[in-house]
């Protein structure tokens, strides 16, 4: 039997959410929601609106062209900061 073979009645629909992070804003959901938390605390806490605004902008953006270039950057960061280091002095 060749592979490129179709039988008919042997398809299964996959979905994009099954093959993709779950996502907050465009961001990975903890990374939303920590850049989220950090903007509200400028904004509520410190009641510096124009610097929130403008750091929540900045955090989101940069964080969202990360994740637009790489899904799962977040993860493999996450594993590089768990690594030990070699060459502590």
């Amino acid at each position: 039997m060749t592979a490129d073979k179709h039988i008919e009645g042997y398809e299964l629909p996959l979905y994009l959410a099954a093959t993709q992070p779950p996502l907050f804003f465009g961001l990975p959901r903890e990374l939303g929601i920590l850049a989220l938390v950090i903007t509200l605390v400028i904004i509520l806490g410190l009641r510096m609106w124009w610097l929130g605004i403008v750091s929540g902008l900045a955090l989101y953006s940069l964080c969202a062209a990360l994740t637009r270039r790489d899904a799962y950057w977040l993860p493999v960061f996450q594993a590089h900061l768990k690594q030990p280091t070699f060459l502590d002095w």
